[in-house]
């Protein structure tokens, strides 16, 4: 019994190693997209969550007001982009901007409420499951979810599996927690979606590269749009809701255009105490133009206010004066370029 005790404890080490390992020699995930200034109109994405859910109105949109957004796209000639074309044309710069849409979660009011619509008008979308609450009430059941996955136009997405905050975990727990909802993934599509989102849009360093190496592609929760500079394994998304999903604000967001950079500092984006505030550190491409022009406004102190901007040649150096408060901080910087608005945004959990 004590040798085989032994045993389970040196297989654990020398598994913990070697993860450990896999992860030094793949560190150079931040910088395996391609980097040049692109001109791409990007890929804007827009989140949502719940569908007539009205006690819900932070995770809620009225399908009234859902079908009026999608009919706005239309009108407004944007292209809705089949998620299938993610990961073979990400590194291809789009002539013309196109509109992802994405559900969280797997609530039962898509079910009843918003996949009639889409199904009706053929939209393509991402569907984000987390496995634990599957069949449980106010969720879809597995009946339902391969129901919608059997249609060419809907897409699969791996959410986690109890959508706990991840980022609280250990390194071992979050492992369980994602390969947890691998599995029943396999067991009950036949397949592991490629495309990841973080619950709650909250990542560490280490959760990012884990993830980069078990899928394709993930998204969070921080505003932008997408472009082929992007980190493929932080994604932007505009969340849409009662609140902050109005015509006016709705059409403002999705002519947005994106705002490429080289590189965006720090890649860290669990912020403890002793490194609170970040200094947040944006290279930009020589080519680009009026990038001086860029106004960055940050929740810094717990209200929205202007940072400080440094521009030295292509680097801007955005430095706060109070620190973030728990538990998100988020910076968003829009640019006027001749008219186009570009927007980026990035979001770091505070500890």
């Amino acid at each position: 019994m004590i040798i085989k005790k032994i045993l389970s404890l040196v297989a654990s080490i020398i598994s913990f190693i070697i993860l450990q390992l896999f992860f030094l020699v793949n560190s150079n995930s931040e910088s395996s997209n391609s980097k040049y200034f692109s001109h791409d109109n990007g890929i804007l994405s827009v989140m949502y969550h719940r569908f007539n859910e009205n006690k819900y109105p932070s995770t809620n949109v009225r399908m009234e007001m859902f079908e009026k957004q999608l009919q706005m796209i239309k009108e407004l000639n944007y292209d809705f982009y089949d998620p299938k074309k993610l990961i073979p044309e990400f590194e291809k710069p789009k002539e013309r901007k196109k509109i992802l849409i994405t559900i969280d979660d797997g609530f039962k009011s898509f079910y009843d409420e918003a996949w009639p619509y889409l199904k009706k008008n053929r939209i393509p979308f991402i569907l984000f499951i987390s496995t634990e609450p599957v069949g449980k009430r106010g969720y879809m059941d597995w009946r339902e979810i391969k129901e919608i996955e059997k249609f060419d136009f809907a897409t699969i997405g791996h959410h986690s599996h109890t959508h706990e905050y991840l980022i609280e975990m250990s390194e071992s727990e979050f492992i369980r927690d994602i390969e947890t909802a691998t599995k029943i993934f396999k067991d009950n599509l036949g397949y592991v979606p490629e495309i990841f989102s973080y619950p709650f849009g909250e990542y560490s360093e280490y959760m990012k590269k884990y993830i980069s190496k078990n899928f394709k592609i993930a998204f969070g929760q921080h505003s932008g749009v997408i472009d082929v500079n992007k980190n493929k394994f932080e994604l932007p998304r505009f969340p849409i809701n009662e609140k902050y999903g109005d015509l006016k604000r709705f059409k403002s967001l999705i002519d947005y255009l994106p705002l490429e950079y080289k590189k965006l500092e720090p890649i860290e984006k669990k912020i403890k105490e002793k490194n609170n505030p970040p200094q947040i550190i944006v290279t930009f491409f020589p080519e680009q133009k009026n990038i001086k022009n860029i106004n960055c406004y940050a929740n810094d102190g717990g209200e929205w206010s202007k940072p400080n901007l440094k521009f030295e040649n292509e680097i801007l150096k955005i430095n706060f004066d109070k620190k973030f408060l728990p538990r998100r901080g988020r910076i968003n910087c829009s640019l006027n370029d001749n008219g186009k608005w570009r927007w980026f945004g990035t979001q770091f959990t505070i500890q």
